[in-house]
């Protein structure tokens, strides 16, 4: 059975502030007598449930195209934290050590995809250092960014880089359990693009 951890994706979607909201052109219709429905998608790439490239905050780095799947595919742990609106997840305030290569975080601070607020909870950079030293690939977070929303230098974002580890946002994890499961969260082949959606979907393990 999977657990599907991406929000819906429709127009009423909250986007960042300043972003290509989601929007469908209808070019061809069953209903109105053609013989197939064709529709035009106009977006982000950083909609809903998606996979930064580093190339969406460092000049010259790897498109998402460039990533490998492996990133992406795996074993991983869901880890609720108790963190407040507008704070950053320390070490310090984990529940317990990591204990998988790809590593989920529950927040709870961005609990409507259709309202951009702008307090959600972030990473710290020392948090992704210590993910990095217990074996993590991989980090995702219920909310927009890693980093908080006013952030301009993009901390935790270059702690990933200087890791070459891989970014998931915008993930919903209400209501999914602790615990170890199976990732499949596979960003799209655009290349040149600085991110992608994906459909993320859990797999209990153990």
């Amino acid at each position: 059975m999977f657990l599907d951890i991406s929000p819906p994706l429709n127009p009423s979607i909250a986007v960042w502030p300043g972003d290509t909201p989601l929007a469908r052109e209808v070019l061809l219709e069953i209903a109105r007598g053609a013989s197939v429905t064709l529709s035009t998608l106009r977006a982000t790439v950083h909609l809903g449930a998606h996979a930064d490239a580093p190339s969406h905050y460092e000049n010259g780095a790897p498109d998402i195209a460039g990533r490998s799947l492996t990133y992406y595919v795996g074993e991983c742990e869901v880890m609720r934290v108790p963190v407040e609106r507008g704070e950053v997840i320390t070490p310090a305030m984990l529940p317990r050590e990591p204990s998988a290569p790809r590593v989920l975080f529950a927040t709870g601070t961005f609990p409507d995809s259709g309202v951009f607020n702008q307090d959600f909870a972030a990473l710290s950079p020392a948090l992704v250092d210590h993910l990095h030293a217990a074996g993590a690939i991989l980090a995702g977070i219920d909310t927009p960014s890693v980093d908080p929303f006013a952030s301009k230098q993009l901390a935790a974002h270059q702690r990933f880089l200087a890791h070459d580890m891989a970014i998931l946002e915008g993930l919903v994890l209400e209501g999914v359990p602790d615990g170890h499961y199976e990732l499949i969260a596979l960003p799209l082949r655009l290349e040149g693009f600085d991110a992608s959606p994906v459909r993320a979907v859990l797999r209990r393990m153990r």
